[in-house]
């Protein structure tokens, strides 16, 4: 998103006190253009329809339709309309149905004001954006699905079935070279770039550049976020 781009938000909270302060936090951005706002899921639908944002701030606990309801109707009939989660659960469990459901970020509403404006930003230009304080929760229940994935694996591979439950995982050499490609693994891992030298025998200020790179051909701000779009797109093994 270029800084003279205009982003037009739907904000639905069925708590107007809330939603007020939102809305007077985005309107602090030239760029932001607050296009409706509505109270439940229902209104969601309806107005995502009518005015067809370029994003949707929607709360998960509102009266009617809640806001996992909502998207997944959303995310199938408006899918140029992204969807950011405000909520008040940093739960795991929370974060990735949301995400598996079709979000392109998840808020806690107790955020301060630069990382609402930031996620909006992030989120606009294509990227995802994972309210910080959640994110190490996500990747733990990302892993723990994985294992259990694995456990039923190898259940059906003991009765002699030939399926395949483990979910396949591409490198993205399409967009990252070999060597960044094993940067971003050791980053899922949650190495450090110290130790991710000693693993790839190379300076830690080489790492350093590498997630530079990485950072840069994703398109995200930090390497939680990087992390974040590689376990959504299947390019790390957990």
């Amino acid at each position: 998103m270029n800084q003279t781009d205009e982003v037009n938000i739907l904000l639905v909270d069925d708590h107007k006190i809330f939603r007020e302060g939102v809305k007077r936090i985005l309107e602090m951005e030239a760029c932001f253009n607050i296009v409706g706002e509505g109270s439940d899921g229902f209104e969601a639908l309806s107005l995502v329809e009518a005015l067809r944002p370029d994003i949707l701030l929607l709360d998960i606990n509102m009266p009617n339709m809640n806001g996992v309801e909502a998207m997944e109707q959303i995310v199938s009939s408006s899918p140029e309309t992204k969807v950011i989660i405000l909520s008040i659960h940093d739960e795991e469990a929370y974060v990735y149905k949301t995400l598996q459901s079709g979000a392109n970020g998840y808020l806690l509403k107790e955020m301060d004001i630069d990382s609402l404006i930031e996620a909006v930003k992030v989120v606009s230009s294509g990227g995802a954006y994972i309210h910080p304080k959640v994110t190490g929760k996500l990747i733990d229940e990302f892993r723990r699905i994985k294992v259990e994935q694995e456990v039923e694996a190898e259940r059906y591979s003991e009765q002699g079935s030939g399926a395949m439950l483990l979910d396949e995982y591409t490198i993205p050499y399409h967009l990252l070279t070999k060597r960044e490609c094993e940067v971003l693994q050791l980053m899922a891992e949650g190495k450090s770039n110290r130790r991710i030298g000693d693993i790839l025998y190379i300076s830690e200020k080489t790492v350093k550049n590498h997630v530079s790179n990485i950072l840069q051909k994703m398109k995200v701000h930090d390497r939680t976020q990087a992390v974040v779009e590689a376990i959504k797109n299947h390019w790390v093994k957990l």
